[in-house]
């Protein structure tokens, strides 16, 4: 099953000693508004998003419909189609999205380890 894009959303303290520190690292700025306290940032093919205030711990992200460099992709599975896969395997999700519906949605589970993981459509 195809989850879609791949990155790491870190839960900083503070955005701009997190971007300076990444930028260090070779990571550049590819998205993002750093005054509404989120960026996303790309090295390479690794790709991170800092988010200040927004969640509670780091999580692991997938974009279906998008690819490393957030380019809508011609075909993909539905936010809603991972949702019904998962749960038809009898994976407990901590939220769902509307099975009906269409365009961007979200979906919440953790892993045994607690790990969260966001499944994140924006198309």
């Amino acid at each position: 099953m195809q989850l879609g894009a791949f990155s790491v959303s870190l839960a900083v303290r503070d955005i701009a000693v997190s971007r300076a520190f990444y930028e260090q690292l070779g990571f550049a700025v590819m998205a993002g508004e750093q005054a509404q306290g989120w960026l996303i940032m790309k090295s390479g093919s690794t790709v991170i998003g800092l988010f200040q205030g927004m969640f509670e711990k780091n999580l692991l992200t997938f974009n279906p419909g998008w690819d490393a460099d957030a380019q809508e992709l011609p075909e993909f599975l539905d936010v809603r189609q991972i949702q019904a896969r998962l749960q038809a395997a009898g994976v407990v999700l901590d939220q769902t999205t509307d099975p009906h519906g269409n365009g961007p949605a979200h979906i919440t589970l953790t892993d045994p380890d607690g790990n969260p993981i966001l499944i994140d459509q924006h198309v």
